[in-house]
């Protein structure tokens, strides 16, 4: 859990954003190496061209032309933490929730991507999977099935 908020703290300021949205967390998700990142079918560059993408389309759609957006910028360096969005305090308070019922013990990067899965567009995190063509249903059957090493 540690590594994917972190992870998600040097996005946002990677993309210079002053807050760190569902977004962020899902890209913070992907640079963890769980079950819960493999099960998305996408890899971490795939998933920041996306959101670049996304940002460049954005602002062309005001009137901002941005044909490219560096997607090689380390982290910048934040003084501070950057504080959440609203849509990413929900997505914490559903991956406790999904956590709490199954008393698996702390929160997990399975826990954190259903409650990803959860949000609806236009929430950032929905908007990147969308674009991706990753399908909710397929991701959270692929958490369901047993892990390779499991026996029946």
């Amino acid at each position: 859990m540690k590594l994917i908020l972190t992870s998600a703290f040097e996005e946002a300021a990677r993309r210079g954003d002053r807050r760190v949205g569902t977004d962020h967390l899902l890209l913070g998700l992907l640079h963890d190496n769980s079950r819960a990142a493999n099960a998305l079918g996408v890899s971490l560059p795939q998933a920041r061209a996306a959101s670049d993408a996304l940002d460049v389309a954005a602002l062309a759609a005001v009137g901002i032309r941005a044909d490219t957006l560096d997607e090689n910028n380390p982290p910048v360096p934040v003084s501070r933490r950057l504080p959440l969005t609203s849509g990413a305090r929900a997505v914490f308070k559903r991956a406790i929730d999904e956590a709490r019922p199954l008393s698996t013990g702390p929160i997990n990067a399975t826990h954190f991507l259903v409650a990803l899965l959860t949000t609806q567009r236009p929430d950032p995190a929905a908007e990147l999977l969308a674009a991706l063509d990753v399908d909710p249903d397929t991701v959270r059957a692929r958490l369901s099935e047993p892990d390779e090493g499991e026996t029946g």
